[in-house]
């Protein structure tokens, strides 16, 4: 269940100096939210002007758990950058240990809203990030905190093009009905959409636990007409 009536919000986040938080804080101040921005003190210059930045250690909440208020959104964007093969104890170390904090954070500043992206699963690769992810994933669920999770394979942009030589097959497994349903699901998006669903999540935000899987992103309102398409082609 969702609140179907968009409210400008408080919004803390975790990561707002990477890959999805540099655009996304922009977006939410642009929409009418207030936002509060957590980086390591020597990252503070690299936060997106307009938010108030937060000096902390996301591994560690005693570090900024008391700066959270008045937010009532937590967006947790903490994550290794690049997932491969050879950062596997990264994803334990950093992507769930900040998780861990986070929602320890979270429930100390009684957070109505926590969002958390997490991977699309199951996938036949990169099973040590599916799974810090899943360990993640049921840490939100068992905290009792409303949560929004959204489960994107791959996020398309700036550093993040190679998918696009993909784009045929992913084309040729839609089309067969034993992968349609895997292609779909593992689907590649673009920052665009990404970002329009996470400023979706925090618009509207979820009583209980919302998963919000590829498919679902794939079709989140927001993103201009002119933007790139998921497939790489132009909607210009």
């Amino acid at each position: 269940m969702i609140d179907t009536n968009p409210v400008h919000h408080s919004v803390f986040i975790t990561g707002g100096t990477g890959y999805l938080g540099r655009g996304l804080i922009p977006r939410l101040i642009e929409c009418g939210c207030t936002v509060r921005a957590l980086a390591r003190p020597e990252s503070l210059p690299k936060l997106p002007g307009g938010c108030t930045a937060i000096a902390g250690n996301a591994l560690d909440e005693r570090t900024y758990q008391d700066e959270i208020s008045p937010a009532d959104t937590f967006v947790h964007l903490v994550g290794v950058s690049h997932p491969g093969p050879g950062k596997a104890e990264l994803f334990r170390t950093v992507d769930l240990a900040s998780t861990e904090a986070a929602v320890k954070a979270a429930l100390h500043a009684r957070i109505k809203h926590f969002v958390y992206v997490s991977v699309a699963h199951p996938a036949p690769v990169m099973k040590p990030y599916i799974e810090a992810r899943k360990a993640a994933e049921a840490i939100i669920y068992h905290s009792g905190l409303n949560a929004t999770i959204l489960r994107p394979w791959y996020v398309l942009g700036p550093g993040h093009r190679w998918p696009y030589l993909l784009i045929p097959f992913y084309k040729i497994c839609e089309k067969i009905p034993a992968t349609a349903e895997s292609a779909a699901r593992l689907g590649l998006l673009t920052l665009p959409r990404m970002l329009a669903a996470l400023q979706n999540a925090v618009e509207h935000p979820a009583q209980g636990i919302r998963i919000v899987e590829a498919p679902e992103i794939r079709r989140t309102r927001g993103v201009p007409s002119k933007m790139i398409n998921d497939n790489g082609t132009s909607n210009a």
